[in-house]
């Protein structure tokens, strides 16, 4: 299992880490692991949150879209 830390998982995503920690505060992000004071992500949870974000239109919303 291969864990990421906030700025590498900002860094697979092509996102700023600001946006995964208000994606981690509002609840709408992919899932973490809260390891003592580290936020790690699982690969395979970023693929998954990531595939729950496709859409067919930029007016779709994507948790419509199941």
């Amino acid at each position: 299992m291969t864990l990421l830390r906030t700025p590498d998982a900002a860094k697979k995503l092509g996102v700023s880490q600001s946006y995964l920690e208000k994606q981690r505060l509002a609840g709408t992000g992919p899932a973490f692991a809260k390891i003592g004071r580290i936020v790690a992500y699982r690969e395979t949870d970023i693929d998954a949150w990531v595939a729950t974000q496709l859409r067919h239109s930029t007016s779709q919303n994507p948790r419509a879209a199941a």
